[in-house]
């Protein structure tokens, strides 16, 4: 076996950052230090070190967890916040998250220690992909649908790649939408509907490559099974080498979250809401600008307005973002249904509460189904101070794995 994998399936490092210690001179094998790249070693007879620890082969473990809101997606949280490993008592072998949600988002989150697999997943050329359900405060027209369908300008200039999206049935005053993407900026389902002048008041992500929640309750979590993983390293081109037991499960009720980290979540939960304050200023601002602005021929995200413009069924005027926000606007009368005219995909209880949709797959039925947040890598904690650690893949800047 090389030794970069040998590493990386140790749970040391990732492929790529195992070759960086073996190169920097960290690695040792049998007291000497090698700096080789694809050095072949015998795992059952060969001694391996990294900076001075010998390094034992564990098992590999893969742990399914349907993610709660409030809660940090990360091994350990220096200001207090509840993590999801709170979720994950008594775990036979340590894992750590396959990319991030945030702190508010639930749903479909992968955690082991196959840092091949991992780096894989969240590699951008793999384009996983990955459905989120968001319920959205007001209705948005087919015009904003074909938006996000096309790719839509995010408040920091950078445009996202095409998504599928379709509108689930729903409540007069807010919109269901089931969104799969294939990347995963940080934050981005929130700031794809931020930049159409509307909120998103809940997400959920109900599949991650070929992994959903179907048989978990929320705050749930078990081991893979075989065939799930093997279609998971199908996806990314992997072997089928390793074993899921898929013996391993908790529950919810096994879990404590202590009282004082759930009043920390509200109090985090305040300073997200006055976050989201700002943002939508600067995007009503920026959607200001765009409608002084109308000359030429719109490219993909380049303004809403723009876009607004040359869609098919366009209402006219381009809306303030007084219309946007806390009710249907100016947007056609009706429920809101799938552009295709069909009713979506995913089910959902109905009533005034809505609760998010359960299952689900990708909004066209394209690749399968389909965040990561926060992709993202995936969810960072909701306002200031420093990053969590633990996880693969994390970057704020929303890793490949996703937030959202």
């Amino acid at each position: 076996m090389r030794l970069q994998r040998y590493l990386a399936a140790a749970g040391v490092a990732a492929r790529r950052k195992s070759e960086v210690l073996i190169t920097a001179g960290r690695v040792k094998v049998n007291g000497e230090v090698v700096t080789v790249l694809g050095t072949k070693i015998n795992p059952d007879h060969d001694r391996v070190e990294v900076d001075g620890e010998a390094v034992v082969a564990l098992d590999l473990f893969y742990v399914l967890l349907n993610k709660p809101k409030a809660c940090i997606t990360a091994v350990t949280d220096d200001r207090g916040r509840p993590t999801v490993m709170d979720y994950l008592p008594n775990l036979p072998i340590p894992v750590k998250p396959v990319g991030r949600l945030d702190f508010y988002t639930e749903g479909v989150l992968l955690l082991t220690n196959d840092g091949e697999l991992a780096a894989r997943l969240l590699a951008p050329a793999s384009e996983v992909p990955k459905t989120y359900h968001a319920k959205v405060h007001g209705q948005l027209s087919l015009d904003d649908i074909k938006l996000l369908r096309k790719g839509i300008m995010l408040d920091d200039g950078m445009v996202t790649a095409p998504a599928e999206v379709a509108v689930l049935p729903g409540e007069s005053i807010h919109t269901w939408l089931a969104i799969t993407i294939h990347e995963g900026k940080h934050r981005q389902i929130h700031r794809m509907i931020e930049a159409l002048g509307y909120r998103v008041d809940k997400l959920q992500r109900v599949a991650f490559a070929n992994l959903t929640f179907h048989d978990l309750r929320i705050g749930d979590a078990r081991e893979l099974r075989q065939h799930e993983l093997n279609a998971l390293r199908d996806i990314v081109n992997l072997d089928h080498g390793p074993v899921a037991r898929g013996t391993w499960h908790t529950n919810r009720e096994a879990t404590d979250i202590p009282r004082r980290a759930r009043a920390k979540a509200r109090a985090e939960a305040d300073a997200e809401a006055e976050s989201l304050a700002v943002r939508q200023e600067a995007n009503a601002q920026r959607r200001a600008t765009h409608t002084d602005d109308d000359e030429g021929e719109a490219g993909p995200g380049v303004g809403f307005d723009a876009l607004v413009d040359e869609s098919e069924g366009s209402q006219g005027a381009p809306r303030g973002r007084g219309a946007r926000t806390g009710g249907r606007g100016d947007a056609p009368g009706g429920p809101t249904r799938s552009a295709s005219g069909g009713r979506g995909f995913g089910d959902r209880d109905g009533g005034a509460g809505g609760r998010a949709p359960s299952g689900g797959r990708g909004a066209s039925g394209g690749r399968g189904f389909g965040d990561r947040d926060g992709g993202g890598a995936g969810g960072r904690a909701p306002s200031g101070g420093r990053a969590p650690s633990g996880g693969f893949g994390e970057r704020d800047g929303g890793g490949a794995g996703g937030r959202a």
